[in-house]
């Protein structure tokens, strides 16, 4: 769990310290706050960070890379147990980005677990969002510079317009090609199915076939199957009513005579009579179908094969494409809007090679217009990086961004971007990632961050200044203070020329207590900021050693030596054990 502010000690504490207009408002928002737990021989530690250079110093192996070790598990950097406090169960990390919290906790176990502002996320999550804030260069990460891919976007970076229109027009070309290639390499398949989709297609619609048909078809085939037998029927109806010698119209004529002179004399019976009349006259209506029914005892051959023939080819459809004539229909749809895509295909395979043509015309373009502003600011970045190169300890130095086509279009351009460089008078140019020493990358890569700016808020500096000294430490010094004024920035340090540009100078101490290895970290006062300058001078506090550091200090440190007097030192806005 995040933990949020602790109550303070009032005798060694004192308010967080503000944040100074330096930082660009549109950088985003700064480190505030760092809090480490259990981190190599860091029992518990609390610093408060303001805008501008904060420095780190202290003694030979007194753990001044703790911190940037800290911060890098923020930024994701790969967990191991060796780092937690020896006898403790796990370290925490935890971030402040004034409302905005991180942390990260690392167990004896192994186990890393990342939160944002308490909710538990994906250490890439973790990752992603930290590297929007905070950048480190380690001692010995400068070596990215070395790859074609970095060298390239710093250039890059300069022209977001012409990426940008080269970045669009080359997804448009290669997702055309790739659709294009597609149909091609399923042009066999495509065939076989366009045969098989036509022939199902046509044998549904040949039959055309209509829901309920098949029920009255069945009833006319059952009928024509057994004409003799209907026929046989109707004429022994026939016998009964009418043709035998004793018939049911001769009884029913009988009967309506026998009632002519009762119906007379009673209504009644008169009523029954004229009912017998109506049944009689039924029965001879009945009687003549009858004889038609009889006399039709012959099928009619063509008839009965039509109408075997339409139920066969309706079984048929449903056999392989029901079970029922609406399946049937329901499978020709379909059949016919994957005939329609396919088709489409068909035409846009015919098509999309002049398509692909057009995009690969417009990429070419599009490439050119890019390549020509590589050209056109290529020589004048260079120049403005070699001016501060030359600043850090490298009079000599030369740097070129040179351009070589590619033998197809990629997806940043139709060239590659190489940095090329030399730091020795007579030497040919030459790729930066044959002839540069770490210390030179180093020194590369402060200059990079100071004309173009850093990615994020915050930039910390890992002993960038390793292997300098004098003129040239001066020179790191101010361009670190230049790049100070529009981002915060952290440095790790034993230059005494860089620690008296800071802003925050904070002090890495480590000592035995109890019989175990504790590392404090201090923000110093000015007198005790004074006599750590003179130690990194002189390697003494001597009165000479104080008078030099009180001149790199400038003109509050001078006028204090010439009164005799000490300037007041504040509350230190740090702690730790």
């Amino acid at each position: 769990m995040i933990r949020k502010a602790r109550p303070r000690d009032e005798t060694t504490q004192t308010a967080p310290l503000p944040v100074a207009p330096a930082l660009a408002a549109d950088a985003g928002p700064p480190l505030t706050r760092l809090e480490v737990r259990n981190l190599a021989t860091i029992q518990m530690l609390d610093l408060h960070f303001g805008a501008g250079l904060s420095v780190f110093t202290g003694e030979t192996g007194a753990g001044k890379s703790i911190i940037v070790d800290a911060l890098g598990l923020l930024l994701g950097s790969r967990s191991n147990t060796d780092l937690i406090r020896t006898g403790e169960d796990d370290l925490l990390v935890t971030g402040f980005w004034n409302d905005d919290v991180a942390s990260r906790r690392v167990t004896s176990q192994g186990r890393s677990t990342a939160r944002l502002d308490g909710e538990v996320v994906t250490l890439r999550e973790l990752q992603d969002w930290a590297q929007r804030r905070l950048t480190i260069h380690w001692q010995h990460s400068a070596v990215s510079l070395l790859g074609p891919a970095n060298q390239r976007a710093l250039l890059d970076r300069q022209l977001p317009a012409e990426l940008g229109a080269y970045t669009a027009a080359y997804r448009a070309w290669t997702d055309a090609r790739a659709r294009l290639e597609a149909l091609r390499a399923s042009e066999r398949e495509r065939a076989r199915q366009l045969d098989l989709l036509q022939f199902q297609a046509a044998e549904i619609t040949e039959v055309n076939p209509t829901p309920g048909e098949e029920e009255p078809l069945q009833a006319d085939l059952n009928r024509l199957a057994n004409l003799e037998s209907i026929a046989q029927g109707a004429a022994g109806a026939i016998t009964l009513l009418s043709d035998g010698d004793e018939n049911a119209l001769g009884f029913l004529a009988e009967a309506v005579r026998s009632l002519n002179v009762s119906a007379r004399y009673d209504e009644t019976t008169a009523q029954l009579q004229r009912e017998l009349r109506e049944a009689l006259d039924s029965v001879q209506a009945v009687t003549g179908e009858l004889r038609a029914v009889a006399e039709d005892q012959a099928p009619d051959p063509e008839e009965l094969a039509r109408v075997e023939a339409r139920l066969g080819a309706l079984g048929k459809l449903r056999a392989k494409y029901g079970p029922a004539l609406e399946d049937v229909l329901t499978f020709q749809a379909q059949v016919e809007q994957e005939l329609a895509a396919l088709t489409r295909d068909e035409q846009d395979a015919g098509t999309l090679d002049a398509d692909v043509a057009a995009l690969h015309a417009d990429l070419l373009r599009a490439g050119a217009a890019l390549d020509t502003a590589r050209q056109d600011r290529a020589a004048p970045l260079a120049a403005e990086l070699v001016a501060v190169i030359r600043q850090l300890g490298m009079p000599h130095a030369r740097l070129e961004f040179r351009l070589h086509a590619l033998t197809e279009p990629g997806a940043h351009g139709l060239s590659d971007v190489t940095l090329h460089f030399t730091a020795n008078p007579g030497e040919d140019l030459a790729p930066l990632a044959d002839v540069a020493s770490g210390g030179e990358l180093s020194r590369v890569m402060l200059a990079i961050s100071t004309v173009l700016g850093a990615d994020t808020p915050a930039v910390v500096f890992d002993e960038v200044d390793a292997g300098i000294g004098g003129g040239a430490a001066l020179a790191v010094a101010a361009q670190l203070r230049h790049l100070a004024q529009a981002r915060q920035v952290f440095v790790v340090t034993h230059l005494a020329q860089i620690a008296a540009q800071a802003d925050h100078h904070y002090k890495v101490e480590k000592s035995v207590e109890d019989g175990r290895t504790v590392s404090r970290v201090r923000l110093l006062p000015p007198e005790e900021r004074l006599h750590e300058i003179a130690r990194m001078l002189s390697g003494n506090t001597s009165e000479a050693a104080l008078r030099h550091a009180r001149e790199l200090l400038g003109p509050a440190h001078a006028s204090a030596d010439a009164a005799g007097t000490d300037p007041a030192a504040p509350e230190p806005a740090s702690s730790a054990r």
